[in-house]
């Protein structure tokens, strides 16, 4: 996508340097384009558009986001609380943990790459490259390998000698389903305990007869009570970052 942005700059410039300079213009009329620039314009806003809509979400499947949010998802499903916490609090505390794991990758990537190129001490290849480099990293390191080998596979592509030789098209949905996968076993784990106080209270419930009673009514306070005296957020969120390498 930052190829295609350059791609669509340097028609730009050559343009401008061929003419006179012409001030762009929008109108939403469908009709075709009568000049180059036009159509360069055009192709301008339709670029930079869908970079807008999507650029959130491709920073976020390139981080620990996908990780923190399922399971902090998984645990409110396992402790049967329905909406509390909120789905607007797991997910700003999902980001909050992704920021801080990841502002060391995010601090490397400017000293390396942007911060030269805004300098103009290196060129756009150059600084495109050293950029991308540390999160490159960041993804093979908790990337199966099992997961990478399928789409370089299916991409017919040579085994890559340096990380350098891997392109993010290959990197970035490797890195997506190991991250769900290891987000699930994780939930699974979380289940686990939550699942076996369900059990213990609706084994007593049914042994006093009481089956009309619903085992939910009885286990949920024992399972947030259990949940604070083993001092459940500060274990969940130490081990999931215990658990990026």
């Amino acid at each position: 996508m930052l190829r295609i942005i350059l791609l669509v700059l340097a028609i730009n410039i050559a343009l401008f340097a061929a003419n006179s300079p012409v001030i762009p213009t929008m109108n939403f009329e469908l009709s075709a384009p009568n000049s180059p620039q036009q159509l360069v314009s055009s192709l301008n806003v339709l670029v930079l558009l869908t970079i807008l809509f999507l650029a959130p979400s491709m920073v976020l499947v390139m981080t620990t986001f996908t990780r923190f949010v399922i399971v902090l998802g998984f645990l409110r499903q396992a402790m049967g609380t329905q909406q509390v916490p909120p789905t607007q609090i797991l997910v700003m505390l999902a980001m909050i943990l992704t920021f801080f794991v990841m502002e060391p990758v995010g601090t490397k990537a400017y000293q390396d790459g942007i911060k030269p190129y805004i300098e103009e001490k290196m060129g756009y290849e150059e600084a495109f490259d050293k950029t991308t480099l540390p999160f490159k990293n960041f993804m093979i390191r908790n990337t199966r390998e099992k997961d990478l080998a399928l789409f370089v596979r299916i991409r017919k592509m040579e085994n890559p000698k340096t990380v350098a030789d891997v392109p993010l098209s290959v990197i970035i949905p490797a890195f997506v389903i190991s991250e769900l996968k290891t987000s699930f076993e994780i939930g699974f784990l979380l289940f686990l305990p939550f699942l076996v106080i369900d059990m213990v209270v609706a084994s007593i419930l049914m042994s006093m007869g009481m089956m009309m009673l619903p085992p939910v009514m009885i286990s949920l306070p024992f399972k947030i009570l259990i949940f604070v005296l083993i001092d459940g957020w500060n274990l969940i969120i130490g081990n999931l970052i215990a658990s990026i390498k």
